[in-house]
């Protein structure tokens, strides 16, 4: 490698492990913003979603403004916005001001997640970016991995806020070198497609807040998210000069099976996290420390098994991994609905916690080739984005349907009013699951190959 590639794949790297991080590592935190903020259920809900879904709805845009303005540029611009809401919510005096913050935290993960890539693929030829990828990839999957955990030690060990004061030193350190030994690059001058982005916005924001607020008074913004989201259809289809979200990309059952199925498999997956996380500490009377040592097999079944799953589609297509995967995690999200008490036993949790991570491994890969391998080269790009945003949105999604669900029948009372809710709600996890699981199996099979007989042609 060169200096310059040694560079961008550091510098890179480093920025997206502090995103992807920062995604989970609030999970083993939120019990103690409970108690400090005297947070509710529906607060806690927000402090995950409004990073996600400011996340989820801005990485196009990231996208379109480092191709605009300058990618070198604009991601140094994203480290700082980053790097200034983490402090924004280590200062936070009360949940209101943390939750502004984290959607603050969010537009600036979402400038920085697709102009990681996009470097990255400028930075090295098409021979060494598979490798290059491969790395990054591998550097984010561990920050996935250890979320949980480092922000239960650091939680433990100092005190919540620190989970956002350690990116602050490392924005401030990376600005200037990014600004000083990284090339700059630009890409198609698109116009930004602002009806798309407020649509998009609305839609979402609409449909989760009803989620999450629950009864009569939900249906007003529920309402006008499902009508941001038919007119977001009908700007996107043909009124849109430069659409952010192409829709004609979903005429592939590739393509269209693929997000739906990433979008119902990461509901399942960021609803178990976050309520699996609060249960060790709430109804099992773990530290947050002790909690995240319980979600590590999630978070290490998928670095292990990952890999090997992308190589297996290959051979086998992607199909039956996806079901598989789907299903399995569909069997763990069940098996924790059944076990779910207070005090319940390690040994009767650590199974399906790795069940659910093998899941994971099988059916995430195998989605990503399918969606992304069958599009025009042209579209790699808008396509990988837009795999990233519908999987975002996803998560927000499974946060509110499951926390609906919890607040059926339980509640923060008590270790067993804990317990009681999450029955309910890994019970939707699991029927989430198994919903992607159909999905799934609208991928085309891949094609039988054909043998030649010698002498028959």
């Amino acid at each position: 490698m060169t200096k310059s590639q040694k560079w961008a794949l550091g510098l890179c790297s480093v920025a997206s492990f502090v995103v992807i991080l920062d995604m989970l590592v609030v999970a083993t935190a939120l019990s103690t913003i409970r108690r400090d903020l005297g947070a509710s259920l529906a607060d806690l809900e927000w402090t995950v979603n409004a990073y996600t879904l400011s996340f989820a709805v801005l990485l196009l845009t990231g996208a379109a403004l480092g191709d605009r303005y300058g990618r070198r540029r604009m991601f140094a611009v994203g480290l700082g916005l980053f790097s200034v809401a983490s402090a924004a919510c280590a200062l936070a005096p009360s949940i209101g001001a943390l939750i502004a913050a984290r959607t603050l935290q969010g537009a600036g993960a979402a400038v920085l997640m697709p102009l990681a890539l996009a470097m990255l693929n400028t930075a090295f030829p098409p021979e060494r970016r598979g490798w290059a990828l491969g790395v990054w990839g591998g550097v984010t999957g561990l920050a996935a991995a250890v979320g949980p955990l480092v922000g239960g030690a650091v939680t433990q060990g100092l005190d919540w806020e620190w989970i956002f004061w350690v990116n602050v030193p490392i924005g401030l350190l990376a600005i200037p070198l990014v600004l000083t030994r990284l090339p700059e690059s630009t890409g198609a001058r698109a116009p930004l497609d602002l009806p798309g982005i407020a649509l998009a916005a609305a839609a979402s924001f609409g449909v989760v807040w009803a989620l999450v607020r629950g009864g009569w008074a939900a249906l007003l913004p529920f309402a006008g998210g499902v009508v941001a989201a038919i007119a977001f259809v009908a700007v996107e289809s043909g009124r849109a000069s430069a659409p952010m979200l192409p829709l004609r990309l979903f005429r592939s059952r590739h393509f269209a099976a693929g997000n739906a199925a990433i979008l119902l498999l990461n509901a399942a997956l960021t609803g178990a996290v976050f309520f699996l996380a609060q249960f060790f500490q709430t109804a099992g009377g773990d530290g947050p420390f002790a909690a995240g040592l319980r979600l590590l097999p999630l978070g290490l079944v998928p670095l292990l098994v990952g890999p090997r799953a992308g190589a297996l589609a290959d051979r086998v297509g992607e199909r039956v991994l996806i079901v598989t995967g789907s299903a399995t995690m569909a069997v763990a999200m069940a098996w924790i609905a059944a076990v779910a008490s207070p005090g319940v036993p390690y040994v009767q949790t650590v199974g399906p916690v790795a069940l659910a991570g093998l899941g994971i491994s099988l059916a995430v890969p195998a989605m990503t080739r399918a969606v992304i391998s069958r599009v025009a080269p042209v579209d790699m790009a808008k396509a990988s984005a837009t795999f990233s945003t519908v999987r975002q949105l996803g998560g927000a999604l499974g946060v509110a349907v499951t926390g609906a669900a919890f607040t059926s029948a339980g509640g923060y009372g008590s270790a067993a009013a804990f317990a009681d809710g999450m029955a309910p709600a890994f019970a939707v996890a699991a029927v989430l699951a198994a919903a992607a699981t159909a999905a799934s199996l609208a991928i085309p099979r891949p094609a039988p190959v054909a043998v030649t007989v010698p002498g028959h042609g």
